[in-house]
């Protein structure tokens, strides 16, 4: 999401700033209200995802902003993920539980599984990564929401803020709060620690009946072939 490769996209479909990730990302939605889009992202101030929304809509219409981004994640994969051990059978593992997931109060999750996969193992494998890390994004909201936090307050008391990288994984602190386009002076979130570590656990227990799709040995094979993916895409490209 925010590789090179995505902001490179971004400048050559003539997107600047934030526009190439909130239309790229959004544009499963539709040609929806930007409301919309802040709705599905919350993380996002109201603001900065209208601003770039409709600067983004001037510029690219949906499907060519999904098709476009859904590239980017391909060639990302197809660079960084060479030297994952059996990326075939980790995209079998990968679609097997995607395949059998709800897609209620999920529309991101629901909106990048529709989008067609393609044939390439690396490619097919970094673009299901993707789909399950929306339905990880969303559940995670409903977590936040559900104990009681704001999404600000969640980023604010999230664990460590050093790497930005980390600002679209849940990442906290004012520098992540930045990240995202919130304006300061930012509350002291100290009083909400507990409560976005209770966030975490209940996001964890969400998301865990997912891989009820596959049985135990399945598991571990797809802990231990997302580890060398992980160990792939660190290596220096």
């Amino acid at each position: 999401m925010i590789s090179r490769q995505a902001k490179e996209y971004g400048a050559a479909l003539g997107l600047r700033g934030r526009q190439g990730y909130v239309r790229g990302r959004g544009s499963v939605l539709g040609e929806v209200d930007a409301d919309v889009v802040t709705a599905a992202f919350g993380f996002w101030p109201a603001d900065v995802v209208r601003e770039a929304w409709e600067g983004g809509r001037a510029v690219v219409d949906v499907a060519t902003a999904v098709t476009a981004y859904a590239d980017v994640c391909r060639d990302w994969g197809r660079t960084r993920l060479g030297a994952t051990r059996d990326p075939g059978r980790l995209a079998e593992l990968l679609a097997t539980v995607v395949d059998g997931l709800d897609v209620a109060g999920l529309p991101l999750f629901a909106g990048w599984r529709a989008v067609p996969l393609p044939d390439d193992d690396l490619g097919r494998a970094a673009q299901l990564m993707h789909v399950l890390r929306e339905h990880r994004g969303g559940l995670h909201l409903v977590a936040v929401i559900a104990t009681g936090l704001t999404p600000l307050q969640a980023i604010l008391a999230g664990p460590g803020a050093a790497a930005l990288q980390n600002a679209l994984q849940g990442g906290g602190g004012s520098g992540n709060a930045a990240f995202y386009g919130w304006e300061e002076p930012f509350e002291d979130a100290s009083a909400h620690v507990a409560a976005r570590a209770d966030a975490e656990s209940l996001t964890d227990r969400l998301v865990a009946p997912a891989y009820d799709a596959l049985g135990h040995d399945e598991r571990v094979e797809l802990l231990d072939l997302l580890r060398s993916a992980a160990t792939s895409a660190a290596a220096p490209h």
